[in-house]
């Protein structure tokens, strides 16, 4: 029997905190004793009716410098379309997209392209074999985006190019002076997956382009719509692709917009994936929870709280509106907001169990609230219940973990696993 625990799976997790971003881990740990705390003009939110509140209550500015939108709009190029940035009719038709394509239906269509990935890479731990779920993790989450934007590119370079297009933009948009340098470089790395991203134009088919020219007057007033909208409401880092590609419409239209649609599809589906699943897989093997993974009633609950502990996006960074209050703390017009998801999801004191999982209520707060929550909830659910059945069987170990210092979100460079001996 391998001898496991919550506390060596939490340790282990630590690591891509202190590893990739000490001062903000830091910060955070500080700071957590209070659901609320003013620091200057930014509002740390831990609370998880404060965190809520925030999200569903309280007008957000979704294109100020510094939160999530505008850092994909100044990436991507995008002009009002990149999702994050967007509000009103726009951002509702985009949802809809969305939410069609990751339905039960959507995702069960997509298992089919990940499950014969997953048997085919795990196949060499029957023989004693390593594996690099971080590099799993690269190859799944890109061909699901691809099957999504209908793409030809192959998988892992769009999961590479996706990545440092994520990383590029972190860096460029750092607290402090300009840097004109970095902005380039986010702007070269965002080219970088645009061209490839390309195919999924190219590989429109004829019908396809015909009804994207028949929608073309629909998507221009959504999109205008979208433009002319207040900028008020919570956004949610981690959304999943945008599914109208498949019809022809938006995706594979050849406006630029759509482009950066496409790309921010790209960057939010891959390093969301790339970030959990490994954090996920590992904190299963250390605190022993293969009895729970092999079980086909407990698997679903055992993925959700997978997700909720180790929360790929646990910061939200966001900017107020319009005055209000949150947890009691006045909130001012244009403070700056660090909404604490993993401290909200109660990530930091419940250990994961599928037995006593938490209610639906707190763990999907990893994935934001209200009707900005994230559509790709129920996907990154189902696949990281398909890698843990798959992986079950050989009850893996962590042979090798090294903290990937430059990604966007806190995760592994490598998590090299075998199966128990």
């Amino acid at each position: 029997m391998i001898p496991t625990s919550h506390a060596r799976a939490r340790r282990r997790d630590r690591r891509v905190y202190l590893g990739g971003h000490p001062l903000l881990f830091g910060l955070l740990a500080t700071t957590r004793g209070r659901p609320v705390r003013r620091l200057g003009r930014t509002v740390l939110v831990h609370g998880t009716d404060a965190y809520r509140e925030a999200l569903t209550r309280l007008p957000l500015d979704r294109t100020a410098e510094g939160t999530t939108g505008a850092a994909a709009r100044a990436a991507l190029g995008g002009d009002g379309g990149v999702l994050f940035d967007q509000e009103g009719s726009g951002h509702r038709s985009d949802r809809r997209d969305l939410a069609g394509q990751l339905s039960a239906a959507g995702v069960a269509r997509l298992r089919e392209q990940w499950r014969p990935l997953l048997a085919r890479r795990l196949a060499p731990l029957a023989g004693g074999g390593e594996v690099d779920l971080v590099e799993l993790a690269r190859e799944l989450s890109g061909t699901v985006v691809c099957a999504l934007l209908g793409s030809g590119a192959d998988p892992g370079e769009v999961a590479r190019a996706a990545a440092e297009a994520a990383a590029a933009a972190v860096r460029s948009h750092l607290p402090g002076p300009r840097r004109p340098r970095a902005e380039a470089a986010a702007a070269r790395a965002a080219g970088v997956l645009g061209d490839l991203l390309g195919s999924v134009r190219a590989t429109a088919p004829a019908a396809a382009s015909a009804r994207s020219a028949a929608s073309g007057a629909r998507d221009g007033d959504a999109e205008k719509d979208g433009r002319d909208a207040d900028r008020r409401g919570p956004t949610r880092h981690g959304c999943g692709p945008d599914p109208a590609q498949q019809a022809g419409v938006r995706l594979h239209s050849p406006g630029h917009a759509d482009g950066a649609l496409a790309a921010m599809v790209a960057v939010a589906a891959v390093n969301t994936t790339v970030a959990a699943l490994p954090r996920a897989v590992a904190w299963c093997a250390d605190a022993g929870l293969w009895d729970q993974a092999a079980d086909e009633t407990l698997r679903p609950a055992l993925a959700d709280e997978l997700l909720r502990v180790t929360a790929a996006s646990p910061l939200l960074p966001r900017v107020a509106a319009a005055d209000g209050t949150l947890g009691g703390c006045p909130v001012r017009g244009g403070d700056r907001l660090l909404l604490v998801a993993r401290h909200a999801a109660e990530a930091h004191r419940r250990d994961p169990d599928a037995r006593r999982p938490a209610e639906p209520a707190l763990s999907r707060l990893v994935f934001g609230a209200g009707g900005h929550a994230c559509p790709g909830a129920r996907l990154a659910s189902v696949q990281l219940a398909d890698v843990l059945a798959a992986l079950a069987p050989y009850r893996p170990v962590v042979t090798r973990a090294r903290v990937d210092r430059g990604a966007a979100l806190p995760g592994w460079r490598t998590l090299r696993v075998r199966a128990a001996s």
